[in-house]
């Protein structure tokens, strides 16, 4: 299809326009070409023209025109993968795409003056890991760009949440992470009558609400990882024995000839200690009919990411959240490519672009601007917009 159907199918529509009409806009293909199939029964079998429109108004929807004039409840930001050194320009370990090491700062900090500048600022902003570099490790310098990046964050009107990635463990332990300013648990929100959904201090995980009837909850996708951790310790022991049940490679980056290729060494899982504290929260969170937000580095849903890229035990999550019906949508970044997919309960699962692999021209950062019946992601650069509409029986009414 030319770039000219793919902005307007005047000449691919395969029944007549209305008479003076030779072209229309996008925004009523799909109406025009349901009235040309209930007038042309012969035509019922063109689903390849049907889902052709389907996916080009998916990619040029603006979410303002979906807005129905109303205002959101409220914004949230969110970026990925900024992967920040004092390097020229690389690229990755394939290869195959070129990474901005030091422009990355510049995208952080053109990110950080759009959401000042935005008419109502997002409630906060959702830094989905990998915040700078391995190579800064190998520099020594890992605290120096720690620094630069955070004093960035600094001009930022509004809160940061943290997660954490692999680049952060190839730079830090764990300990040295607990004790830094990339743990943001000062910002959680603790239910004082129910214990059981405040997290345990074996992981980094916790949860905040940012307007009433909306939970985010924050995951510690390296939990179960062999990196950051002291190597003489149990739970090292432990994560290096299933990581080698799972991939029996000398190199254990390479996902060659893995038929779980997520069993990786620059991935990680949750715990079943994690899991079962996400389930207590998400049934608080069924019982008080609030929608929930999941955050993580690593995603966990094969069709919206690299099947390489996944969590460790990425069905466990999923199972865990299947079994509510709160979880209106999963962040997460690592993949660098973007991705998405809604899956069958009506999750959005979305993979943000990294900023890392973003060229000066361009951009990877977003607001999500949330009311009651959907979320509209407005992408800048790389990341596209999105509308993720809520499950039909969980609209909120306010």
């Amino acid at each position: 299809m030319s770039l000219g159907d793919r902005a307007y199918f005047g000449a691919a529509l395969p029944f007549p326009l209305p008479p003076g009409e030779t072209l229309f806009p996008l925004d009523s293909v799909v109406m025009r070409f349901i009235h040309g199939l209930s007038r042309s029964p012969g035509l019922c079998g063109c689903k390849r023209f049907f889902e052709a429109c389907l996916e080009v108004m998916a990619e040029k929807l603006d979410p303002n025109s979906l807005a129905d004039g109303s205002e959101p409840l409220f914004s949230f930001g969110i970026i990925a993968d900024i992967q920040y050194a004092d390097l020229e320009d690389g690229f990755n370990y394939q290869r195959s795409r070129r990474r901005y090491y030091r422009h990355s700062l510049v995208h952080l900090q053109g990110a950080i003056e759009d959401w000042n500048k935005e008419n109502s600022l997002p409630c906060c902003v959702l830094q989905l890991g990998d915040i700078i570099d391995g190579y800064n490790a190998q520099y020594k310098v890992s605290e120096k760009s720690l620094e630069l990046v955070m004093n960035t964050f600094q001009m930022l009107k509004v809160p940061v949440h943290h997660t954490w990635g692999n680049h952060e463990f190839y730079n830090f332990s764990r300990d040295f992470l607990v004790n830094s300013k990339l743990n943001s648990k000062f910002l959680e929100d603790r239910i004082v009558q129910h214990p059981e959904t405040t997290p345990s201090e074996n992981y980094y995980a916790y949860h905040f609400v940012p307007f009433p009837k909306f939970r985010f909850v924050l995951l510690d996708a390296y939990d179960l990882s062999v990196l950051g951790i002291d190597q003489s310790s149990p739970k090292y022991e432990q994560c290096m024995k299933m990581l080698r049940e799972h991939n029996p490679n000398v190199e254990l980056n390479s996902p060659q000839g893995l038929s779980e290729p997520q069993y990786v060494q620059f991935n990680g899982g949750f715990s079943q200690e994690q899991l079962n504290w996400l389930n207590e929260v998400l049934t608080f969170s069924d019982l008080n009919q609030e929608k929930v937000v999941i955050v993580s580095h690593l995603p966990i849903y094969p069709e919206a990411s690299d099947s390489v890229c996944l969590a460790w035990n990425y069905k466990d999550a999923l199972s865990v959240i299947w079994s509510h019906n709160c979880v209106v949508c999963f962040l997460a970044g690592h993949t660098h490519d973007g991705g998405y997919s809604e899956d069958h309960f009506g999750v959005h699962h979305v993979n943000l672009e990294g900023v890392i692999e973003t060229a000066p021209d361009s951009q990877a950062f977003g607001t999500v601007h949330v009311y009651p019946d959907k979320m509209l992601l407005k992408g800048r650069g790389r990341v596209p917009d999105r509308i993720m509409n809520y499950k039909r029986e969980e609209v909120l009414c306010f």
